[in-house]
């Protein structure tokens, strides 16, 4: 028995399968975890979600921004961009059941020494604490106020984290440290806006640092598995394997075997490059 995590898929389908065949994956033995971002940009969002929704138990998912997206659509919110490729996953006579099986995924997910997320942990959350807070963002997506929930989760205030926070903020501080997050401020504000907020951490906006060198972080006793971030590329610490190799942009999609850390990589076809990107 193996586990395989893999970086963002983003609707490659068949870099996908390659990967799976290199490593050999066998569904009755192994396990995969997706860090999110399965669909949008890509060429077959529709294909990638039905194959990882029939893995089962074999599958494991953390929601990324994307993911939401595609949920914030399907329920008439959000915005829609030029880039995106989701239509087919909504006007495909299965959206109600893949938009739902999607709502019952994580947003961050641990098994002993590894965690993971779409995007990061600020510095404040252990791994017991962030476990706790997605719950809360999960009991929202998958309750009876979810199209509430929904309408309130665009945005990026407040941009820090503080205990008392209340309703709507608070789960929006949540989703977007959890699948938005790359730099942060010294005092743990989340920077989106600036910019270079999209690029390299040597690119990044003046006086910001990358969230996982922040210093004392209280999740830095677990191994964080995360994507979201192409400009990063693969990039690993002894506590963080980061994922998104870029496949979607003419990377390659990247698999870690988390029994021995090594890792497999299938090369992908070449899109344009988003902003950012150098």
């Amino acid at each position: 028995m193996a586990t395989y995590a893999i970086g963002d898929v983003q609707g490659c389908l068949t870099p996908l399968l390659q990967l799976l065949e290199t490593v050999g994956f066998d569904s009755r033995r192994d396990r995969l975890w997706f860090v999110g971002d399965l669909v949008n940009r890509g060429p077959d969002s529709l294909g990638v979600l039905r194959f990882v929704k029939a893995l089962g138990d074999a599958a494991v998912v953390t929601l990324g921004n994307h993911d939401l997206s595609l949920i914030m659509r399907a329920e008439g919110f959000g915005k829609e961009s030029e880039e995106d490729t989701i239509a087919p996953v909504l006007c495909a006579p299965d959206r109600e059941a893949l938009i739902d099986w999607l709502c019952h995924q994580p947003l961050f997910h641990c098994e002993g020494e590894w965690a993971m997320v779409h995007a990061g942990l600020l510095p404040s959350w252990s791994v017991s604490r962030a476990r706790a807070l997605a719950q809360e963002v999960e009991a929202a997506l998958r309750g009876a106020k979810r199209r509430e929930f929904l309408a309130h989760l665009w945005g990026s205030e407040p941009t820090a984290w503080r205990d008392d926070l209340e309703g709507w903020d608070r789960l929006r501080v949540i989703v977007n440290a959890m699948t938005r997050m790359r730099f942060i401020w010294p005092d743990g504000r989340m920077e989106f806006r600036a910019a270079g907020a999209k690029g390299p951490p040597s690119r990044g906006p003046a006086g910001t640092m990358p969230w996982f060198s922040a210093p004392n972080r209280a999740s830095a006793d677990h191994v964080i598995v995360c994507g979201h971030w192409s400009a990063l590329g693969y990039f690993e610490l002894p506590n963080l394997v980061a994922l998104d190799s870029g496949c979607l942009w003419g990377g390659q999609l990247t698999a870690l075997r988390l029994e021995d850390r090594r890792v497999f990589q299938a090369p992908c076809g070449r899109m344009a490059m988003p902003s950012g990107w150098q």
